[in-house]
């Protein structure tokens, strides 16, 4: 059946299913693949709770084959799933998909705690990725190769020689002790 205005019902469009209330109280149509998995996990989650409370032989029993169900039904969909998408990737709106997938995963893999910019030597900001990196390479370069022009270590006031005397000295037979083994 069609709408006026030319659109399919979602029931017709996806096949076999079960309509389900949702959280707004408007009716979603789920294709079946999606309830039975819905269900497994469901029954996976009951027995477990059994298992949780009573720790019996069935109880375990029905719990493993359960848990196998979930497990499978839940592989079976996504195979499903992804057969639909590579379908629907091989048409030419596909290929908007793939551009957008290819983006969404590049951000996915970028770190969120990166620098997107710093300040370089003479204090100018850098906002460049290759910039960042080369500065950073300076950076490093300069404090591992000796070039730090304050290579005395500061320390701090606070632990100075009335702090000293609560920690007890290694002798020098257990440092001998230690090697042996």
């Amino acid at each position: 059946m069609e709408f006026e205005n030319g659109l399919e019902t979602s029931s017709e469009r996806l096949g076999k299913g079960e309509e389900v209330a949702s959280k707004c109280g408007c009716a979603l149509f789920l294709p079946q693949q999606t309830v039975d998995v819905q269900k497994a996990i469901k029954e996976k989650k009951e027995c477990y709770k059994r298992l949780y409370h009573d720790r019996c032989a069935d109880n375990i029993e029905k719990y493993k084959v359960a848990k196998k169900t979930a497990k499978r039904a839940v592989s079976e969909a996504k195979g499903h799933a992804y057969e639909d998408l590579y379908q629907r990737l091989s048409t030419k709106e596909g290929e908007k998909d793939i551009y957008r997938i290819a983006r969404a995963r590049d951000r996915k893999t970028r770190d969120l705690n990166q620098a997107k910019c710093i300040k370089d030597e003479r204090e100018q900001l850098l906002v460049k990725e290759d910039e960042i990196r080369h500065r950073w390479r300076e950076y490093f370069d300069k404090l591992f190769n000796g070039e730090n022009e304050n290579t005395t270590i500061q320390l701090d006031d606070s632990f100075d020689d009335t702090n000293r005397r609560f920690v007890r000295r290694i002798q020098e037979s257990e440092v001998r002790e230690a090697l042996k083994e």
